[in-house]
């Protein structure tokens, strides 16, 4: 069986896109495409139609009629009756944390439900090869012990709320199994939320409430400040970021935000300035953070970026605890620089009793209540209930978080572009600078096979999983590229060119061009104004070929640093001996020019990520005009 491989697309048709847990299977004949869309497999039948006859009293039959117009006939002598049989097909849905009724009532038109709260570990390993569907909250952890001890029959977690943190997807993609969550119902709440957090804290109610409980009168310490025409810096412009925004406005603030993928005319539609992160830091007098928790934003709020800031700042944060340095943010309140601190969420939930940050007199803290309120708990048990069901029943969820299984044949022969159109998606993201964001993004596919024979939407989904992916929450696979790139604002267009070139080779090449955006790299532009980076697979490994216009040759394995220089003698070693020098170690190096001794692009592929000074360094080299350096 082939590893399982996080990828995705999205369809317009109205046909299920997977096929059904619980109904007949499609026939041998199925496109290669039903096969890749499918993730739960069934022995091979055809379509069929039933019919139920009685030959006895206590002796039923089931007709078949199947797609080939032949009859079979299954013995149901040993059902008591027919809802004997129709319980037997039922799903089984396991829920382990308490979920809203108007979700269970959604569960139980469809399939058998149990529900057992808390259990530890150990009884959820085995009680869950009994079940094809799990929902939980945050509270249980899906670990790959649970799917291994589920021994395949699980095929669909449901998450009933966002975070996804305690799900092993890897595992899930693994063993088959779909994984949904609920990211819309709680928006309101969290919004919320972060306008009373906001208010509160602007005028020390928490503090003032503890003061008069412990029998005192202090009127003239906790006086606060007043948020009419104030400026609130949203730093992340997604589904809750943008709800804030709003009520902000209602509250007479000026609003701006910083989201590198929201479209600047949705930002200017509700009255919000789309700046950069720098220019937000600087400007706000509030600043609330809404950015997901990924590898790029953890703690990103630290003493570098504290001391970008106004003096006097105050900051609200419900979205992940891992975006701030906490310790870095009672440092900042200890000497000033941030006047006030709301949370809601922790790096360490529930943070230490003795910690400094929520004892901290200037800080109000919750317990992480930023879904919680009745109307928001009941919205979420059916957003992802339905979710639930609709996987069970083959329909696409827009809500799916990973990916389904995909065929051996075409893993075996798409692998490489797989990884390929991934980094492309990596390197194009990362050449951008600029607060705008990415908006449109042209892929070229050459191949010597008939486009129509060329299916490149696993590649479109992995290009858009690297593009959103680095600084963004969202989980891109084939089930949820489409809709999440829509979602964002981006336009993703694609062009098959015929070459004269081995058949055996699916692609040629891949060419991305982003237009309309500015680059951190200026040697990656085009002559047509576009960001471009191109790539082959070589002996079963990605390469970068071209950047801009300076044909390259390296490969795409570790990390990559970009250098525009004169080309003159010397180049490649003096780089390489500063990279030598701070222990970084090059695996690959190649030049391109453009005229003899005018100017040449140097590509180095290195292991390990060098360090501020050996970049400084290699900036400080007077031949060097421009260098950038690129995570993959």
């Amino acid at each position: 069986m082939a590893t399982p491989i996080a990828s995705s697309s999205s369809s317009s048709s109205t046909k299920p896109f997977f096929t059904p847990l619980f109904s007949s299977s499609p026939s041998p004949s199925s496109s290669r495409l039903s096969s890749l869309l499918s993730f739960h497999q069934h022995p091979t039948s055809t379509p069929a139609s039933l019919k139920l006859s009685h030959s006895h009293r206590n002796s039923h039959s089931l007709s078949v009629a199947n797609a080939l117009k032949t009859e079979e006939v299954i013995s149901l002598s040993n059902f008591e009756n027919l809802e004997d049989l129709i319980s037997e097909d039922r799903p089984s849905i396991l829920v382990s944390e308490k979920l809203g009724d108007a979700g269970l009532q959604v569960l139980s038109g469809f399939g058998k439900v149990e529900c057992c709260y808390d259990l530890s570990p150990e009884e959820l390993c085995a009680r869950i090869s009994k079940f094809d569907a799990l929902i939980v909250r945050s509270g249980t952890k899906v670990t790959r012990q649970v799917f291994e001890a589920a021994k395949g029959r699980l095929k669909v977690v449901g998450r009933a709320g966002v975070g996804i943190d305690n799900v092993d997807l890897h595992a899930a993609t693994e063993f088959g199994c779909l994984v949904v969550n609920a990211p819309t119902a709680n928006t309101v709440a969290a919004a919320e939320h972060g306008i009373a957090l906001l208010a509160a804290m602007a005028r020390n109610v928490a503090q003032a409430d503890a003061s008069m409980k412990s029998g005192k009168w202090q009127r003239n310490k906790y006086v606060g400040v007043s948020l009419v025409g104030k400026t609130l810096a949203v730093m992340g412009f997604g589904k809750v970021g943008s709800e804030v925004a709003r009520r902000a406005k209602g509250l007479g603030m000026n609003v701006i935000a910083h989201d590198p993928y929201c479209p600047a005319d949705r930002a200017r539609a509700i009255g919000v300035d789309l700046v950069s992160f720098d220019q937000a830091l600087a400007t706000a007098d509030f600043i609330s953070l809404h950015m997901p928790l990924t590898p790029t934003t953890a703690k990103i709020f630290n003493d570098q970026t504290f001391a970008k800031m106004k003096k006097g700042v105050r900051i609200v944060n419900v979205a992940r605890g891992g975006v701030i340095d906490e310790d870095a943010l009672v440092r900042a309140l200890d000497n000033g620089t941030v006047a006030q601190a709301a949370l809601d969420v922790f790096c360490q939930e529930p943070p230490a009793k003795d910690s400094k940050l929520v004892q901290h007199e200037n800080v109000t803290v919750t317990p992480h209540l930023g879904a919680s309120t009745k109307e928001a708990q009941a919205g979420v048990a059916i957003e992802i209930a339905e979710a639930v069901v609709g996987a069970l029943n083959g329909e696409l969820s827009a809500t799916a978080v990973n990916a389904p299984m995909v065929p051996a044949e075409v893993l075996s022969e798409l692998a490489p572009y797989v990884v390929l159109a991934e980094k492309l998606g990596r390197l194009a993201v990362q050449l951008v600078s600029g607060g705008s964001g990415i908006k449109s993004v042209k892929v070229t596919y050459r191949s010597s096979r008939n486009p129509d024979d060329l299916d490149t939407r696993i590649l479109r989904a992995m290009i858009t999983k690297g593009i959103i992916e680095p600084i963004s929450s969202s989980f891109i696979n084939l089930v949820n590229a489409d809709f999440t790139a829509k979602q964002k604002g981006l336009r993703i267009s694609e062009e098959r060119v015929v070459v004269d070139s081995s058949p055996e080779v699916p692609i040629d090449s891949i060419q991305l061009h982003v237009s309309s955006v500015d680059s951190k790299f200026a040697s990656s532009i085009s002559d047509n104004g576009d960001i471009s980076v191109e790539g082959k697979v070589k002996y079963g490994v990605p390469h970068l070929t071209c950047v801009g216009a300076f044909a390259v040759d390296v490969s795409l394995e570790g990390n990559l640093i970009l250098c525009r220089q004169v080309d003159q003698p010397g180049m490649i070693g003096k780089v390489g001996n500063i990279l030598a020098k701070h222990n970084v170690n090059v695996n690959f190096m190649s030049v391109g020019r453009t005229y003899r001794r005018k100017q040449a692009v140097m590509a180095i592929g290195i292991d390990e990520e060098p360090n501020k000074e050996a970049l400084n360094e290699i900036g400080d080299v007077p031949a060097i005009e421009e260098f950038v350096f690129l995570e993959l």
